[in-house]
């Protein structure tokens, strides 16, 4: 890991002010979710979706949904992220391009299809896979945002009923996070202390 990196991770914010004049390209915005796509998903399902809202209508709509949170507004774009519900049909296809490239056999994506099956037809752990994908894919487009010299900033507080019907959510989706991007605005606090490594370690 390069210095760069390390010191990207030390010093993220999770920003609440943002510069309401910037604005980011489809390119930019296509850019950042393909790297967020790159986090990992069990048997690489990748099962989620991303809304990138950035039109003053659909921001003012999102920030309602978001208590009235001002950076939704204020962001170059908000993401709403969702996870979607394991489908093992449709992870063959997911698959086949990596049995075509030769990274894995065949028969092994047919296991796979076959656990995954099996795995997910527990209604609970479907859904923790999704929202677990979903937190993947966030944490990564907020690390990708940083290295894009971007801030971001992670909304938990929003009204989840209402914002998978303002996108269309289907009822394989859930709403899990949203995150907002953009150009940082003077005046947010640095990186808070974080717990002792101490309290939150332990090395069996």
């Amino acid at each position: 890991m390069t210095t760069q990196t390390l010191e990207q991770i030390e010093t993220r914010v999770s920003a609440n002010l943002f510069d309401p004049a910037h604005h980011l390209t489809e390119a930019q915005i296509g850019r950042l979710i393909d790297l967020a796509t790159r986090a990992p998903t069990a048997y690489n399902l990748q099962n989620w979706r991303f809304v990138a809202v950035r039109s003053d209508a659909e921001k003012a709509r999102l920030k309602d949904l978001a208590n009235g949170q001002q950076k939704v507004a204020d962001a170059a774009v908000t993401f709403v992220v969702f996870g979607v519900l394991p489908d093992a049909a449709t992870l063959g296809p997911r698959l086949r391009p990596s049995v075509d490239a030769e990274i894995m056999p065949g028969g092994m994506a047919t296991t796979w299809v076959t656990a995954a099956g099996a795995q997910y037809a527990d209604p609970r752990a479907s859904r923790d896979e999704a929202v677990r994908s979903a937190s993947f894919g966030a944490a990564m487009l907020m690390q990708a945002a940083r290295a894009m010299g971007l801030a971001s900033g992670p909304i938990g507080g929003f009204d989840a009923a209402g914002v998978a019907a303002a996108y269309a959510a289907s009822g394989d989706e859930v709403p899990v996070v949203l995150v907002s991007v953009g150009r940082a605005a003077p005046g947010n606090w640095p990186q808070k202390p974080r717990r002792a490594l101490g309290e939150v370690l332990e090395i069996a």
